[in-house]
């Protein structure tokens, strides 16, 4: 059974710093395209960040607003992926989720986590 497990999550100051965890279980980690979502208050889930691995090669997908400020990294020992969100903004206020999907990065991957909630204070 294929698990996502979210954590991190909380309130920061606009400008602040915050590293979600997300434990995986269940598939060949490094084998599934593995990414972040986040879904704000009225608005529509988005993709942030997603690493798709296809026979072509690696690719890192970024939200245009993140880059430069959020980074996504895994450890394939532990199959545990992280967004480390530097920089903060008010914006950046929503439920945080982790996805994993059998072929690509996409906004309906197959997988989810139940989401971890980031505040962002002015």
């Amino acid at each position: 059974e294929v698990q996502l497990v979210e954590s991190g999550g909380g309130l920061v100051q606009a400008g602040g710093s915050l590293r979600l965890s997300c434990a995986t279980s269940g598939f060949t980690f490094d084998e599934y395209a593995i990414g972040w979502f986040r879904q704000a208050p009225g608005k529509e889930r988005e993709g942030v960040l997603c690493i798709s691995r296809t026979d072509a090669g690696t690719y890192t997908y970024y939200l245009d607003s993140v880059k430069g400020r959020f980074t996504i990294s895994s450890d394939n020992a532990t199959n545990t992926m992280y967004l480390q969100m530097n920089t903060l903004k008010p914006e950046d206020t929503a439920a945080y989720y982790c996805a994993a999907d059998e072929l690509e990065c996409q906004i309906r991957m197959d997988y989810w986590g139940k989401g971890t909630l980031v505040t962002v204070s002015s």
